[in-house]
């Protein structure tokens, strides 16, 4: 594969980058994830999930390709696709979703909560495994960003650094959190809520609020709270506890 003997040859023409970034031996890019991600959450254990989890499905490991190269295109990123995959907090946060959402969906949830909590610790977000991400995601940066259980992103979407695709808290149901068309552009800040529609190619400003759908190919600005009745949601005991 080409980008693991672009990232071989990267590390053997810069011995000192090779000393920093202390990778094993790979072979593949299974391996290579596996020994990117032992470095990177400085555990062996988390290494061992990620090289196994991509060995044991293809087309995983071609949707992280995409996102490699999407990454590397949309972001202009020195060094291609393997500094890209090296260096970009947002990838390899997306790179921890995919092995965690492999894992839910083969019914290992405990596991898949455990590589969540440990790689979210690593990259400052908290992507539910169950989310679902279309292929093509760039994640600029990559920090805070949190994604709810229900939530639907499709591909080639782009999404800033401390976005929000979360819940309104009113409702239980299955689908609680924003779905995200195909090719949105989400800037940095924004904050999603509840079970809307962002539509294809839509654009969301930084520092946006969006509590409603937004058209295909539309752009939403701002953010405006206004009294709209009474509280319904909290999170204090109605009484005191029973001693």
């Amino acid at each position: 594969m080409k980008l693991v003997d672009d990232v071989r040859a990267l590390l053997n023409d810069d011995p000192q980058l090779a000393q920093l970034l202390n990778l094993s031996d790979f072979e593949d890019f299974p391996q290579l994830a596996g020994a990117l991600f032992s470095q990177i959450c400085n555990s062996d254990a988390i290494g061992n999930v990620v090289q196994l989890v991509y060995a044991s499905d293809s087309q995983l490991v071609e949707t992280t390709l995409y996102d490699i190269a999407e990454t590397a295109r949309r972001n202009f990123e020195p060094g291609g696709q393997s500094a890209t995959l090296l260096f970009s907090r947002g990838v390899q946060a997306i790179m921890a979703h995919r092995v965690a959402h492999k894992l839910w969906m083969d019914g290992d949830t405990h596991l898949a909560l455990a590589t969540k909590a440990r790689c979210g610790r690593a990259f400052a977000t908290d992507i539910h495994p169950a989310a679902q991400i279309g292929a093509g995601l760039w994640l600029d940066h990559g920090l805070g960003f949190v994604v709810g259980e229900t939530s639907v992103i499709g591909e080639d979407v782009s999404i800033w650094h401390n976005v929000t695709l979360g819940s309104t808290l009113n409702d239980s149901g299955a689908r609680r959190h924003p779905h995200v068309g195909r090719g949105a552009v989400i800037g940095a800040g924004a904050v999603l809520l509840g079970g809307i529609t962002i539509g294809a190619h839509a654009n969301i400003a930084a520092g946006s609020i969006v509590v409603d759908d937004i058209p295909k190919g539309m752009v939403a600005v701002g953010s405006k709270a206004s009294i709209r009745g009474p509280a319904r949601v909290s999170f204090t005991q109605t009484s005191e506890p029973s001693s």
